[in-house]
């Protein structure tokens, strides 16, 4: 929309620039995990909050965008899932941001295929971009099926449920230290000494070494080693964990980190398909970083929930017949059997998203081991 005569045009890089600006006036350097919720979740200029980000075109590209196979066999998944749970007549099938709805759709489109289970399925997307919710509406319109939305786990209908959580943590704001002089200090976002128009990092506060977010096998890193710390996936395991104390349940998350705590910054931006400088132009990338999830299982098992995995996700996929998959979408459509076999090969492929990418379910207690992951794993 053009701009009123004397009126200057939206600019939501500079509105977040000014808005960090004016934070570290006020408060001194910002910790990673502020400049990060600023960056991404501002309401009115923040990544998420004004741009549809995912496909060939956009910012980056996520599995389900790949191929239809991933979630058509996700939806296999929850159908095995909800049958080993004695078969519920009401399911909450829910997915924690959602994408462009394309990996619901095909989950729902795989789901109609087992009796009884589409009939008992309540959907229900957690999103927090409205431009995501408008995208996620179109393309879910043609599942024939009612979809709501809720803002948080803590506000999805009650009942047994099935939640899916796929590149969704690793989004999640983080925090980073640096251990100094045998302490730990806070790594954090400042003015840049030589340009006051530009931002750094910069050494923060002393944490102590009793934080209960650093990993116990990190707590005693050299001087030089860098971590970091993730207070969202504690918040959704504390969600999580209230709710299957009343309801049983997985909640299966599939995600790039490591299977063990390690020490390093992964933190990245990508604007484009093209990795930049995190500082650069906030509010015009996503920021993510590596899922800990030997850190995500200690947090569930902590909270009384199961924990099952992680897996690589080119092992998991393998073991729940994508190459059969495969070979059936192949045999239907010969002409697409190359796009079929790139796709493949770049969703299970170890030197691709095969083996970076992880798989984890964390259920209520008591629940049956879920499809292709193995029980009470360590």
């Amino acid at each position: 929309m053009a701009s009123l005569p004397g009126e200057a045009a939206f600019d939501p890089a500079a509105r977040i620039a000014a808005n960090l600006r004016a934070r570290i006036a006020s408060q001194g350097p910002l910790p990673i995990s502020v400049f990060m919720m600023e960056a991404l979740f501002d309401p009115m200029a923040g990544f998420y909050a004004t741009r549809d980000p995912i496909g060939a075109g956009a910012d980056f590209v996520t599995a389900p965008e790949i191929s239809q196979m991933f979630g058509e066999l996700l939806g296999l998944w929850a159908a095995q899932s909800w049958q080993d749970m004695g078969s519920p007549e009401s399911l909450v099938l829910a997915e924690l941001g959602p994408g462009r709805g394309t990996m619901m759709s095909d989950m729902l489109r795989a789901a109609r295929a087992v009796p009884g289970f589409a009939v008992a399925l309540k959907v229900s997307l957690v999103e927090a971009s409205a431009a995501l919710k408008m995208v996620q509406g179109q393309t879910l319109s043609r599942s024939a099926m009612p979809v709501g939305w809720a803002k948080s786990i803590e506000t999805l209908p009650a009942g047994p449920a099935l939640i899916f959580a796929n590149e969704f943590l690793d989004c999640l704001p983080v925090r980073q230290l640096v251990r100094t002089d045998g302490q730990w200090r806070e790594r954090c976002v400042g003015p840049h000494p030589e340009d006051e128009d530009r931002l750094a990092f910069v050494t923060g506060p002393v944490v102590p070494d009793d934080d209960p977010f650093i990993p116990p096998d990190l707590a005693d890193s050299p001087d030089g080693a860098l971590i970091e710390l993730r207070p969202g996936d504690a918040q959704v395991i504390d969600a999580l964990a209230a709710r299957f104390a009343v309801s049983p349940g997985h909640a299966l998350f599939i995600d790039y980190g490591p299977d063990r705590s390690e020490a390093g910054d992964t933190l990245q931006a990508i604007r484009a398909h093209e990795k930049v400088d995190p500082l650069d132009a906030p509010g015009t990338a996503d920021l993510t970083a590596h899922v800990d999830f030997a850190m995500l299982a200690r947090l569930a098992r902590t909270a009384g929930l199961s924990v099952h995995g992680p897996v690589e996700q080119g092992a998991f996929l393998r073991g729940l017949g994508i190459e059969q998959r495969a070979a059936a979408l192949g045999a239907a459509r010969p002409d697409q059997r190359g796009v079929i076999a790139r796709q493949l090969h770049r969703l299970v492929d170890r030197a691709e998203m095969g083996a970076l990418f992880k798989v984890m379910a964390i259920s209520a207690p008591g629940m049956p081991a879920p499809p292709g992951l193995p029980a009470n794993a360590a």
